[in-house]
C-alpha cells in the first residue's frame, strides 16, 4: 500500500529541468514552524492542520502552524526574555539578527494561525485565554501586516517568551521546487488557560493527535505529508511529555536536510541524506510517470 509522501507531479520534469541546467534554484525564503504539542493520558499530542487542496503549496498535506519570516521580525525593539539572541544565534547558526527573525516567526505564526501565543507581561509569566475580539483584531491585523510583531508586543507590555521554545530540525526545499523554503522546527507546549483553533485560513482542518497516530495514518496512506512532517512526528513519538520533548531538543542536531537528485542508470534517483525512506526512482525518459517508493 502505498504511503503518504506528497510528490508533486511536476517534480519529474523540473528535476530534469534542474540537471540539464535549464532551471535555476529560487533561494529559499526563511521560515518556522512549531509543533505544539499538549499532554494527554495517553501521551502527548500534537497540533497539526491540513492545507487547503486549493494552496499552491502541499495542498491537501498535514503540516504544523508556521509561515514564513517577515522582514520585521528582526525588529531590534522586539520585547524578549529566555537564551539571548546571541545563545540563538549559536543555536541556530545564522547571525543574532536572524535568529530573532527566526524565533519571531515561530511565535508571530502560531499566534497567527492557532490564536496561541509564547509570550507574557514578564519572563515568569505566560498570558492565559487568548480570545476576544481584541485579540482577534491584532491577530488579524498582523495576518494583513499592518501590525509588527515588536508593536503587537509593546501595545500589549508583553515579552517574547523564547525559553518556550526548544530548536528541533531544519530542513530546506529542493532546489528544483518552484517555492522554497529554509525552515526550522521548533517544540512548544500549549500554555496553561489557552486553546488552539482553526484561525488560519491556509487549512480547512485541524487536529490534536498523537504523533504515532499520525505516523500510522500516513504509512497507511491516510494522510499526506511532506517528508519534514513524517520525519519530525516519528522523532517525536519516543517523548512521553512535551516537557521531555523540551528537554530533548538541545541536542538535537540541526544540520540542514536538502533533497538530492541525481541520475543513475537512466532513472533519477531522488534521496534525502539520513532519510531513506523518502527515496524515489523515477523513469529518466518518461514525463509524468508516477514515481515509485525505492
Amino acid at each position: 500500500m502505498a504511503n503518504g509522501q506528497w510528490f508533486p507531479p511536476d517534480w519529474p520534469d523540473r528535476i530534469r529541468a534542474l540537471a540539464d541546467g535549464r532551471l535555476t534554484p529560487v533561494t529559499p525564503r526563511r521560515a518556522a514552524t512549531v509543533m505544539l504539542l499538549r499532554d494527554t493520558d495517553a501521551g502527548p499530542v500534537v497540533h497539526m492542520l491540513r492545507r487547503r487542496a486549493s494552496m499552491a503549496f502541499a495542498g491537501g498535506a498535514y503540516a504544523y502552524p508556521g509561515g514564513g519570516v517577515d522582514p520585521r521580525d528582526d525588529d531590534r525593539l522586539v520585547r524578549w526574555a529566555g537564551p539571548s539572541r546571541a545563545w540563538w544565534a549559536d543555536r541556530l547558526g545564522v547571525d543574532e539578527a536572524s535568529a530573532q527573525a527566526i524565533v519571531c516567526a515561530a511565535v508571530r505564526e502560531t499566534f497567527e494561525e492557532t490564536g496561541v501565543l509564547l509570550a507574557g507581561p514578564d519572563d515568569d509569566v505566560v498570558v492565559g485565554d487568548t480570545t476576544g475580539p481584541d485579540w482577534e483584531a491584532d491577530r488579524a491585523a498582523l495576518v494583513a501586516r499592518e501590525l509588527s510583531f515588536s508593536a503587537f508586543l509593546d501595545r500589549r507590555g508583553l515579552v517574547l517568551r523564547s525559553d518556550l521554545l526548544g530548536a528541533w530540525a531544519r530542513w530546506i526545499t529542493p532546489e528544483f521546487e518552484a517555492r522554497r523554503y529554509d525552515t526550522w522546527f521548533f517544540v512548544a507546549a500549549l500554555p496553561e488557560g489557552q486553546r488552539a483553533r482553526n484561525a488560519s485560513g491556509e487549512a480547512d482542518r485541524t487536529v490534536w493527535i498523537r504523533p504515532a497516530e499520525a505516523a500510522a495514518g500516513y504509512d497507511a496512506g491516510e494522510l499526506l505529508m511532506m517528508p519534514p512532517t513524517i520525519a519530525t512526528l516519528r522523532s517525536l513519538t519516543a517523548c512521553r511529555t512535551a516537557a521531555e520533548a523540551l528537554a530533548a531538543a538541545p541536542e538535537r542536531d540541526l544540520t540542514p536536510v536538502l533533497a538530492r537528485a541525481r541520475l543513475v542508470d537512466g532513472e533519477v534517483v531522488l534521496s534525502w541524506p539520513g532519510h531513506d525512506e523518502f527515496t524515489r526512482r523515477i523513469d529518466h525518459e518518461r514525463t509524468g510517470r508516477p514515481p515509485a517508493s525505492a
